[in-house]
């Protein structure tokens, strides 16, 4: 609306006001918002003041405020060996009676020594069974296909039937095969002696079999590699496939140079394909000290064995195409197999001093009894069974292509250590079976395709290993105690047997008098009424498929690519059982009342096959044979040579997974 000039001079007045009063008020907020910016820049530095701190309270032990008092011991009263008599006496003190004319003249201190005599107690063994049961079994076959081949390609064999058929064969040479573990004191004699004697069949059998080595001794000692005699075992790290490839990783980890110039890049193309370098290792190490002694004696018959029975089984006919002809072949890869056996035997007593030491012979002892059996069981089972039949179909793409469908590893490892009571004199009323087996079995498949479809070639230089496989067997039974420490039980201890059956601890003088216990204070003496079973047994398995079907194709893009560089690998397996046994049985001499039975028996085996299934047929053929189009439409067109998948610019990777492959 219309103002007169003086209501108008009022309004601006009125206006000009309150834009003064606001700019008073932003300014004193500005200032205070100033000074308190001013004032966090000019804050001094913190004051650094050293803290000393003390811990005067020292921790004191763990005390749970339990206060335990174990039962005295039973006392066993012993009456004087003096005993005079004498005329009875007049009460000299008032209130006191005279001692009875029948009283023995040393009956308090009599009672006093029977008080502080106290009988020894020692501890019996227990029973010791352990059953371990180690199980791998793995599945890798791989399909592959790399490259814009446009291809597909099908297998060719049956692997499983022929991994069947060496499993039979390898079945043959098993002359224990599947067993189950005891479960009983009846059962593990059933065992030891079923065993024994299965095994000494098996060795009159085929003694004469060309492609097994048996051997069975009273006492078996020294190193044996496959059938023959050896000072030393052969190591397995000079026989271990690729014993280089650390040292190539070593050679090629150093300084980087980078050229950081602008330009084109240049990739030199390659095709790396490892299908095999699969790893399977069983190892078992078993130490059994739980119970022995200078001496042992037993009523019944002793029956010692110990059994290593090693077999290799294996297929490696491989089936390579004329296409590859002009390739590398490493003429030293070839397939190893090693079963390597050692019996040994330790004899404490060979450098020890026969003579009588001068502390004497003891003259107190100590018996401890177990009514009914004893037993040391160990049951050790390990398997491996793996599978990785792979299937390649491969071409160059013109970069640096690496596939990987092997190096699988599978391992089972274990390992026992027991130690247990030491007694002076062992004493058993029934017999003693003391046993060790190790069986051990590799059987590997590795029966490899590989060819090439038509057209195909190569300028680049190629290089082929399919075999180079490790087949290894290595057992060990060590058995302390030496050979020739049996003899007959003699009357002494023969009695005293008879003697701790009944109820009766007293020793014979001559036992206390033996040499073995010369210097000994006290005898630790160990009865047993019935029978010691002591049984190791260990079982490696390795089964191994590796039968990879490789077929080498031409890029379907207009450069083909033919000068890559191609490394292939089908082989350098590796299936390794090893396996050892410490057996402490005795550091002296063992008695035996009955017969005394040993028997060391070695079965080493090897079985090769020589009857690939692809029957000797062109692989060139087979392959071009299982090679289809993945395009129904352009396999009409023409023959696999001159039929490749033609992209457009626009179009895909003919391999999708040509990305993650490279």
């Amino acid at each position: 609306m219309l103002m007169d000039k003086i209501t108008e001079t009022i309004a601006h007045f009125i206006g000009l006001f309150q834009i003064a009063v606001e700019e008073a008020r932003a300014r004193k907020d500005f200032d205070e918002f100033q000074a308190q910016s001013a004032h966090a820049r000019e804050q001094n530095q913190l004051r650094d003041v050293d803290a000393e701190g003390k811990a005067p309270y020292d921790f004191v032990g763990m005390d749970p405020g339990l206060r335990y008092q174990p039962l005295a011991p039973a006392l066993a009263t012993v009456e004087p060996w003096l005993n005079p008599q004498y005329p009875a006496l007049d009460g000299i003190v008032p209130g006191v009676d005279a001692l009875p004319r029948d009283a023995p003249l040393v009956s308090a201190v009599g009672k006093l020594a029977a008080a502080s005599r106290v009988e020894l107690q020692i501890d019996p063994p227990g029973s010791l069974v352990v059953l371990i049961n180690q199980e791998i079994r793995l599945s890798d076959d791989d399909y592959v296909g790399a490259g814009g081949h446009g291809l597909k390609f099908s297998p060719v064999s049956d692997h499983g039937a022929e991994l069947a058929a060496l499993l039979h064969g390898a079945a043959r040479l098993a002359p224990l095969g599947d067993l189950d573990a005891p479960g009983s004191e009846e059962a593990i004699e059933g065992f030891i002696l079923g065993t024994t004697t299965a095994l000494k069949t098996f060795v009159e059998d085929h003694a004469d079999d060309g492609d097994m080595f048996v051997l069975k001794q009273q006492v078996i000692e020294g190193t044996y590699v496959n059938g023959e005699i050896a000072a030393d075992a052969p190591k397995l790290k000079d026989h271990l496939p690729d014993p280089d490839d650390d040292d190539d990783e070593a050679e090629d980890t150093g300084t980087i140079h980078s050229d950081s110039s602008l330009g084109s890049v240049e990739i030199e193309a390659s095709v790396t394909l490892e299908a095999g370098s699969n790893t399977l290792v069983n190892s078992a190490a078993l130490t059994n000290n739980w119970l022995t002694g200078p001496v042992m004696a037993t009523v019944g018959d002793y029956v010692e064995v110990n059994a290593i029975i090693q077999t290799n089984v294996w297929s490696d006919s491989d089936a390579i195409g004329s296409f590859v002809s002009g390739w590398t072949f490493d003429p030293e890869a070839a397939t190893e197999a090693f079963n390597i056996a050692v019996f040994a035997r330790v004899d404490p007593t060979e450098d020890t001093n026969t003579a009588v030491d001068a502390g004497g012979f003891p003259q107190h002892w100590a018996v401890t009894s177990i009514e009914g059996d004893l037993i040391f069981m160990n049951w050790i089972e390990q398997f491996s069974f793996v599978t990785d039949d792979d299937v390649h179909v491969l071409s160059s793409s013109g970069v640096k292509t690496t596939v990987t469908t092997g190096d699988n590893t599978a391992l089972n490892d274990v390992s026992l250590t027991e130690l247990g009571l030491y007694y002076d004199l062992i004493i058993v009323g029934g017999n003693i079976y003391d046993a060790n087996f190790i069986q051990q079995m590799n059987v590997m498949l590795d029966d490899d395709l590989v060819g090439g479809v038509n057209g195909f070639h190569t300028t680049g230089d190629g290089s082929l290993s399919s075999s180079g496989n490790l087949l290894w067997n290595q057992a060990g039974i060590v058995n302390v105690g030496g050979g020739d420490r049996f003899a007959a039980l003699p009357s002494h201890y023969k009695q005293t047997a008879d003697n701790l059956k009944v109820g009766n601890k007293q020793l014979d003088a001559d036992i206390l008098n033996d040499p073995a216990f010369a210097g000994i204070g006290t005898l630790r003496v160990l009865y047993v009424s019935g029978s010691i079973f002591d049984l190791q047994y260990i079982k490696q398995t390795n089964i191994l498929g590796d039968s990879d079907e490789v077929a080498l194709a031409m890029n379907g893009i207009e450069d083909s690519f033919p000068e890559a560089h191609w490394s292939i690998s089908t082989g350098s397996n590796a299936l390794i059982n090893v396996a050892e046994i410490v057996d402490l049985d005795s550091t002296g001499k063992t008695y035996v009342g009955g017969n005394q039975y040993s028997d060391e028996i070695l079965i080493q085996a090897e079985l090769v096959s020589a009857h690939p299934e692809l029957g000797g047929r062109d692989p060139d053929v087979l392959v071009n044979e299982a090679i289809a189009f993945l395009d129904d439409d352009v396999a009409d067109h023409g023959d696999a040579a001159s039929s490749t998948l033609q992209p457009t610019l626009d179009a895909p990777h003919g391999d999708v997974m040509q990305t993650m492959l490279a």
